[in-house]
């Protein structure tokens, strides 16, 4: 398909304006290698990846690749200490632990960082193409030091202010993402999630930038990526159509679940890690609900939650899983990933056309 605007694809380099989100834990080497083999961007999700992890894992991805591989990282501020918010999680989350088996709450490092000193030098050194960030954008050093290998800097914005912000800081591309998104919510300037929906959100910055606006939230086939389109994106970015793909990491539980979620059955959580994000509800997000005013800084409480999902994984139980999903779940196909993108490519192209006609 010939694209009229085309300005996402010549920033990135790819031949559909489709990039598929960077779901950290989700997102493997081979599908992201995938997608990009398809014409699109693949993501590496590297927030929760040590150094060593993160050459790897990219080093796998770019020999399997023909075009660009985009890698994410969390640029969010470290905590400096939690005011005892861990003591308290501990204690709430033990009647948890017993619901789940599980007879006691082990401690358990911190796998989600903060993009820092001691991985933008091994960053540098792979040269990487794209690279996005969640949770606004890194120093000015650091943006002027990728910047000047080459790199394309994306990042996320939930409102016009972050929008124009992160143009001002440097950019290439802004990611409108929704309320419908699954995932954490990349809000930044405010402690209070924006409630603001990728159909009303995404014209406003458009308007509000001049760079391309990808739109992200609850976009599962060519229909939304058409409608994202006439409302002024130059592309979309989707994370939930990607996790039926046959290349995604997903446990068979969370799969399932994701098989019988509706588009009802989605809600916007802290209880993973302290940050509002987007899940499948189960029994945990049911059990956190009354504690998400005293929770430990993000992402301290991920630490504690992380063994309730792994062990949900091993014992195939999807009621105490982090079961990240956007409100389109319930739209999900599966197959491999570069089907995926040209079924969506071909889709785009039949709801421009009937809309023409």
């Amino acid at each position: 398909m010939i694209w009229a605007d085309r300005r996402l694809c010549d920033l990135l380099g790819i031949e559909h304006p489709i990039i598929q989100a960077p779901m950290s834990g989700s997102a493997t080497p081979t599908l992201a290698a995938a997608v990009s083999n398809a014409g699109a961007l693949g993501s590496l999700g590297c927030a929760e990846m040590s150094v060593e992890e993160f050459r790897a894992a990219f080093a796998e991805a770019r020999a399997l690749a023909n075009g660009p591989i985009n890698v994410n990282f969390f640029a969010h501020i470290s905590p400096r200490a939690d005011g005892g918010g861990l003591a308290r999680a501990r204690d709430f989350l033990k009647p948890i632990y017993a619901e789940a088996g599980l007879l006691e709450i082990p401690p358990w490092p911190q796998t989600i960082r903060a993009f820092d000193a001691t991985i933008l030098g091994p960053l540098l050194e792979a040269k990487p193409q794209i690279v996005s960030f969640h949770f606004g954008l890194p120093s000015p050093q650091a943006i002027r030091a990728l910047k000047a290998q080459g790199a394309v800097i994306l990042s996320t914005a939930t409102t016009t202010a972050e929008a124009r912000d992160l143009e001002a800081r440097g950019a290439d591309a802004v990611i409108a993402q929704g309320w419908e998104a699954g995932g954490h919510q990349g809000r930044y300037l405010s402690d209070q999630p924006a409630q603001i929906g990728t159909l009303v959100l995404v014209p406003q910055v458009v308007d509000a930038v001049q760079v391309p606006v990808i739109a992200a939230g609850g976009i599962a086939d060519g229909r939304g990526i058409a409608a994202a389109l006439a409302l002024g994106a130059s592309g979309v970015q989707m994370g939930t159509a990607f996790l039926w793909t046959d290349e995604a990491k997903v446990a068979p539980a969370r799969r399932e679940a994701m098989r019988r979620a509706g588009a009802g059955d989605t809600a916007m959580t802290k209880g993973f890690t302290g940050r509002p994000a987007r899940a499948i509800v189960n029994r945990f997000v049911e059990a956190m609900a009354p504690h998400e005013d005293d929770l430990p800084p993000f992402p301290l409480l991920d630490g504690l939650t992380l063994p309730l999902d792994i062990a949900g994984a091993t014992a195939g139980a999807p009621d105490y899983m982090g079961l990240l999903a956007g409100q389109s779940v319930a739209r999900n196909r599966q197959g491999g990933a570069a089907e995926l993108v040209e079924t969506l490519a071909a889709e785009t192209a039949a709801a421009i056309g009937g809309v023409a006609a």
